[in-house]
């Protein structure tokens, strides 16, 4: 093999070159990277740690020898999942040397669970394929009611998760009901099952939302929920799905499709609906709201009331303002007369006074003084006649407005043995006499039987 040297080396006085630390480490890094350009590595986890930056630095084990692991954090991102120590993988890998310790490790770029490589290639095609479709879209996502009456929950009836999931909901919404649509969840038969579950669900239509969930476990166990057929139905069910499938870790491809995905089941169930304490406080300030509207209400009303009982004239009282109306009218009609023929006869003696003044001739005046005299009095019974006429007309007006002129149009008054005006039939005793006042003459009654208002 040739072997160059690089410039920075000096030569001995024997030919040999010396080489630096750097440059060693730099010329190794190079020859690891040539030489393992990118090969898979089967082994163990273990020594995991996630940095701040999203680093995982790991050393991948065998039983006789470890190697030290770093996977940056956007390759990190895109596993789906954490590993665990112990756990066993195969790691698509890039042999380098970190040439400031001069230490050996692997640049991991993928990995995949140790025996699982199909699976989990199978996993990562049909997710790609889904979503291609649309249906890991948000936009086709429904948000779950706020106050559901009815839950339910698909998972097999031997599943620990099923037991979280009553007792959380007993422990956080007592008063929504739960049904339960058993299916396995693990096994060549449990995809087919757990459709079948979803539309049953979605045939009876008995819940508000649906709980797909199931304990933590291996891809392998999981795998009933990569279903391809499984999908579909969570994307066609007219009910919201809430996914809590696993634990936090562990995405399925039921966690994608599903409207909400949820760490672990029971915080599916959490999710599912409010806290019944919630609630009640819900309803108690909707309550007090709507007493206060009702009270608003109520006040503004018996304020029109008011109003209108203020505005409310009986027939007596407007009888009586009508009655002291036209004695008033009377009164004026009265006092008229006198004081047109006060004022003509102080407009003649004021006449005659500048008659007197002005004429000096005797016979002119006192002829004049005839003629303003004839004029006064025709005046004055002019007058006088326009005031009788006035007068005669107010009385015929005050004549009708009377009680007299009421009972003429055959109306009646009904009184007592005592002379009190009946009002109210309930007033009356039957078998008591009554004397009833007609628009001509009078006539009695006896109370045969009595009706009123209260």
């Amino acid at each position: 093999m040739n072997v160059e040297f690089p410039p920075e080396s000096t030569l001995t006085s024997g030919a040999e070159p010396v080489w630096t630390v750097t440059q060693l480490n730099s010329r190794v890094g190079r020859m690891l990277e040539a030489t393992f350009a990118r090969i898979w590595l089967r082994g163990e986890v273990s020594n995991f740690t996630q940095a701040a930056s999203g680093h995982w630095y790991f050393s991948i084990k065998d039983d006789r020898a470890a190697v030290r692991a770093v996977m940056f954090r956007g390759r990190a991102q895109a596993v789906g999942f954490v590993p665990k120590a112990g756990e066993r993988f195969e790691f698509r890998v890039t042999v380098t040397l970190y040439e400031p310790r001069g230490d050996y490790q692997v640049q991991v770029e993928n990995m995949r669970r140790a025996g699982m490589g199909d699976l989990h290639e199978a996993f990562l095609r049909l997710k790609q394929k889904l979503e291609k479709q649309g249906l890991f879209d948000p936009a086709c996502k429904r948000a779950l009611p706020r106050h559901p009456r009815c839950v339910g929950v698909v998972t097999s009836l031997a599943a620990a998760a099923l037991r979280d999931v009553l007792t959380a909901l007993a422990r956080r919404a007592p008063h929504v009901r739960v049904i339960v649509y058993p299916a396995p969840v693990q096994g060549a038969d449990a995809p087919a099952a757990l459709v079948q579950a979803l539309e049953t669900a979605a045939r009876r239509a008995e819940v508000d939302t649906l709980l797909l969930v199931r304990g933590g476990g291996s891809l392998e166990d999981l795998w009933a929920f990569n279903d391809e057929a499984l999908a579909y139905a969570i994307a066609a069910s007219p009910i919201p799905v809430v996914s809590g499938v696993g634990h936090e870790t562990d995405f399925t491809i039921a966690d994608f499709v599903a409207d909400v995905r949820a760490p672990t089941p029971t915080a599916a169930a959490e999710l599912s609906c409010m806290p019944q304490d919630d609630c009640l406080r819900a309803v108690n300030v909707a309550f007090n709201s709507l007493t206060q509207r009702q009270l608003r209400l109520i006040e503004r009303a018996s304020l029109r009331l008011d109003r209108a009982r203020a505005a409310l004239v009986s027939p007596r009282q407007r009888l009586q303002r009508q009655s002291e109306r036209l004695a008033a009218l009377t009164l004026r009609l009265e006092r008229a007369p006198a004081r047109t023929l006060e004022r003509g006869q102080a407009r003649h003696a004021m006449v005659g006074a500048r008659l007197e003044r002005c004429l000096p001739e005797l016979d002119t005046p006192r002829g004049r003084l005839a003629r303003s005299c004839v004029a006064l009095d025709r005046l004055a019974l002019s007058g006088l006649g326009q005031r009788q006429e006035a007068l005669a007309s107010l009385t015929k007006m005050l004549e009708a407005l009377g009680p007299r002129s009421v009972l003429e149009r055959g109306y009646s008054i009904t009184r007592d043995a005592q002379g009190n005006i009946i009002k109210n039939g309930l007033d009356l005793n039957v078998g008591e006499t009554l004397h009833i006042e007609l628009g001509r003459g009078s006539a009695q009654a006896t109370v045969v039987a009595r009706h009123g208002l209260l």
